[in-house]
């Protein structure tokens, strides 16, 4: 799904500026507008838009602290922030940039270079982040910069890697496009339980039905079991009735052999670094790989924790959700 919309706000209430009236329409894109600095923040994580616009003009200096909000948070980050600034507040322009906007343009920029301004912030925030087109989550070069910033940091925290279990098999039944809303559903699971239940979390996309999520070590098992609750309870209904009741469908191997495919779980490979320090990112990408590789072997949708230590070599302890 790929971002079709501007979230455009102003405190003031004031009318969308003409410059973004015409960046969106050429495009063919729609301009939302929320309620007030919470209604902004909800609506950038529940819409996934192309950017974010705030109109400076009315009240500048209240925004700023806003938009340095905006860009803590791991999750509206990712979404390029332009600010339009009053013609006459060259030093506003500097601080609005200095609390972490994309871009500044002023009240009336000439109309190319704001069109251009707009359209360079939103390719730049594709390129550096590398987005997923489907999920708009970060990918591997933001996912790596997050590992990498909490190993130099000294907190405990929880690499997760989730996989999907039979997912080739939907796709190859339902198609693609089911596949992708699949895939987008996963997405909003992670993203939604990371950010409500783990403060400081973080949510990534490797890529088809690869993810990756970090949590403060106190967060993870209350984080995991959520997770696999409420993915047990809605994968279901992605299928139709027949399959659904049936708990499976038949589908071919690879050698054409007819077998039951049984409805989608998730598998989830855990690493932290309470027993063992790690000193570089690959060594804890490695490891969740080959928890999430074990976790798959188990029935049933399950995540597992590395628990050894660097001088011992006890096995995975496989921690299942409670009872819900």
């Amino acid at each position: 799904m790929a971002a079709d919309s501007v979230v455009y706000y102003s405190p003031r209430g004031g009318e969308v500026s003409e410059v973004v009236q015409r960046f969106v329409s050429a495009r063919g894109m729609r301009i939302e507008r929320p309620d007030g600095p919470d209604g902004l923040v909800a609506l950038i994580n529940r819409s996934f838009p192309a950017a974010v616009v705030v109109d400076a003009t009315g009240d500048g200096d209240a925004l700023l602290p806003l938009c340095r909000e905006l860009k803590r948070d791991a999750f509206t980050a990712i979404v390029p922030l332009v600010v339009i600034a009053p013609d006459e507040r060259d030093e506003l322009a500097a601080d609005a940039l200095a609390a972490g906007a994309d871009d500044v343009i002023a009240e009336h920029h000439d109309e190319r270079e704001a069109d251009l301004r707009l359209d360079l912030a939103m390719r730049r925030a594709a390129r550096d982040v590398a987005v997923h087109p489907t999920t708009r989550l970060p990918g591997t070069v933001q996912i790596e910069r997050d590992i990498g910033e909490r190993l130099q940091s000294g907190q405990l925290f929880g690499v997760c890697y989730a996989d999907l279990d039979s997912f080739k098999e939907f796709n190859d039944r339902y198609g693609y496009n089911h596949g992708d809303r699949v895939i987008l559903l996963l997405s909003r699971i992670l993203r939604d339980m990371v950010r409500g239940l783990a403060p400081g979390g973080f949510v990534g996309h490797i890529g088809g039905d690869d993810f990756i999520f970090n949590v403060p070590l106190e967060y993870l098992e209350q984080v995991c079991d959520e997770i696999i609750l409420l993915f047990d309870e809605l994968i279901p209904y992605q299928y139709t009735e027949e399959d659904r009741k049936a708990g499976f469908f038949l589908g071919k191997d690879r050698r054409g052999s007819v077998h039951r495919v049984p409805l989608m779980t998730l598998s989830i490979g855990v690493v932290t670094n309470q027993g063992q320090p790690f000193t570089h990112t690959a060594q804890v990408s490695e490891l969740a790989a080959e928890m999430k590789s074990y976790a798959k072997t188990l029935p049933g949708s399950v995540y597992v924790v590395d628990r050894r230590h660097k001088t011992t070599s006890l096995e995975p302890l496989e921690t299942a959700p409670a009872a819900g």
